[in-house]
């Protein structure tokens, strides 16, 4: 029998990379500086990813190469990560510490191959770095769910997710803002070179610094498990990852997320790879304000990530955030598609800032729904395949919207990406909220009906008390979010049973409705059914 701290209070650092004692279950002090240290690792790998392709018209002249072979600087890091998904697996076997340890020096070490590129026929030699670093890609993307899982508690683990993975976007960031500065659009080679340099040596230095951290910060695991789902995960799951491979794709529910991730996260890289050259089409020697309109795309998403993190910690709606966070991704890319050639790039800012903060702010909740679809089998698994979809259409899409732009423009290339948004809407919709991590951790909603809550009285009297009730003291455990619930075999007793029936198949079957706006959605379900027939589903 597990003895688990309900305030789960902070444990001595005495982390290890020995057994773990499963009798006790505490968070450790080291968890934040972990977590915090990764997160930058993974933005320095990051930033090394967008470089190119925020300045492709620069460094297309300095080489003397084509925007098509910039292009592929950006995609390297996507095509090298198919092949090389079984070194993702390594996680499970030699663990944190060490594949972190491999994924640092290997981004350390593309960067000082960079170094050696500064002449204008040395374009293999950058392009070897650029593979290194995108093999060191290979180790990093799969760990953000697995740092999670391993150093955090249930009711932190969203949230220590979207710091991981905020690194990654930090770097995009990053990347997009940095390199117009350092590196400005001029004809002389030497003094071109000389620019170049400079952002090389930054970042090798940058790169080195965050090897010697990794070095000195980064532990195995916690010496107690932060969660009972935790202590209870190395009894039920199996070591071998074909088998885990073959349990996983049986899961319907997992198949449709890696799906619907890689069509959203493959958009935004085609999105990120192509900006430069889209905006300029549009806005001629604009090269710095297209590297801020990615930093906009990016510290948006940023938001949108740590936003998600906390709202999924504290109410559990993966699903219904999922769908909602997608949808307006769509919406989101629709508008900036038809805004793109206004002539206004202030509007420009706008619609791209609206669509970065849903489309990259998706990114740790497919992390984390894949963790809760899946549990127990082993996170490096679920992240690495959650991981190689985005790849695939990263590819597909940004050599395909490349064709686009230079036969048809930027604007069908972009409703070519709302297609495929579209799509991974649906899928998602289809998605369901099996959330077994959350069962182990014992988080179940806790429901209680309406009628009970408000006291038997009329529907009117019902709704007026229950609305006191809410904006008043309300004796019930403190509520961090609550849902409304309807039972479908009452839809044939209300007083409009063909309206009710639309209502419930649109609204509240999904739970889309009552996620976004619980509280319009508690009046519409009183005003259609009686309190009896209406739960309110509180997550404490």
């Amino acid at each position: 029998m597990v003895n688990e701290d309900p305030n789960q209070q902070e444990g001595d650092d005495s982390s290890s990379s020995g057994p773990e004692d499963l009798s006790v279950i505490k968070v450790s002090k080291r968890r934040w500086a972990v977590v915090l240290v990764f997160s930058c690792s993974s933005m320095c790998n990051a930033f090394q990813w967008i470089q190119y392709g925020s300045i492709n018209n620069i460094f297309m002249n300095f080489y003397g190469v084509s925007a098509f072979a910039i292009d592929w600087l950006s995609m390297c890091y996507m095509l090298t990560y198919i092949p090389l998904l079984p070194l993702s697996w390594l996680l499970e076997k030699f663990g944190l510490r060490t594949i972190a340890l491999t994924g640092s020096v290997l981004n350390c070490l593309g960067a000082w191959v960079k170094l050696g590129s500064l002449k204008p026929n040395l374009f293999p030699v950058t392009v070897l770095g650029q593979v290194i670093c995108s093999v060191a890609q290979v180790f990093i993307l799969g760990m953000p769910s697995r740092i999670a899982s391993v150093w955090f508690g249930p009711n932190e683990v969203s949230t220590a997710c979207s710091i991981a993975v905020l690194g990654n976007q930090l770097g995009i960031a990053i990347g997009f803002l940095v390199p117009p500065v350092l590196v400005p659009n001029i004809q002389d080679r030497d003094k071109l070179a000389y620019h170049i340099s400079i952002m090389f040596y930054i970042i090798g230095g940058v790169a080195t610094l965050l090897f010697i951290l990794v070095i000195i910060v980064f532990k195995e695991k916690p010496k107690h498990p932060p969660s009972r789902a935790q202590s209870q995960k190395p009894a039920l799951t199996s070591s071998d990852a074909l088998s885990a491979i073959i349990r996983l794709f049986k899961n319907l529910n997992f198949v449709l997320l890696v799906i619907s991730y890689g069509l959203n996260a493959g958009a935004l890289y085609a999105l990120c790879t192509l900006l430069n050259r889209m905006v300029i089409l549009h806005y001629p020697g604009e090269e710095v304000n297209a590297g801020r309109i990615g930093l906009t795309i990016i510290i948006a998403g940023i938001l949108g990530t740590v936003i998600t993190g906390i709202w999924l910690d504290k109410t559990k709606t993966y699903k219904e955030t999922t769908l909602v966070v997608y949808i307006m991704t769509l919406v989101g890319m629709v508008v900036y598609t038809f805004t793109l050639n206004l002539g206004h790039l202030w509007v420009v800012f706008i619609t791209t800032g609206t669509m970065g903060f849903f489309m990259t702010g998706y990114l740790p909740l497919g992390f984390e729904f894949a963790v809760e679809l899946t549990y127990p089998e082993p996170e490096a698994v679920s992240a690495s395949l959650l991981n190689v979809c985005p790849q695939v259409f990263g590819i597909m899409f940004t050599i395909s919207q490349d064709q686009i732009i230079g036969k048809y423009g930027a604007m069908p290339a972009n409703i070519f990406l709302c297609v495929f948004l579209t799509l991974g809407v649906v899928l998602t919709a289809f998605i369901k909220g099996d959330l077994r991590r959350q069962k182990v951790n014992g988080k179940n909603p806790k429901n209680v009906s309406m009628w009970e809550l408000a006291g038997q009285s009329s529907e009117f009297l019902a709704l007026l008390r229950m609305w006191l009730h809410w904006w008043g003291p309300v004796e019930l455990p403190e509520w961090t979010g609550f849902m409304v619930a309807v039972r479908p075999s009452q839809l044939s007793q209300t007083w409009r049973p063909k309206f009710a029936q639309w209502v419930f198949q649109h609204c509240f079957s999904a739970g889309l409705f009552q996620a976004l706006f619980p509280l319009p959605a508690l009046l519409l379900a009183s005003l259609l059914w009686s309190p009896e027939d209406i739960t309110i589903v509180t997550v404490c």
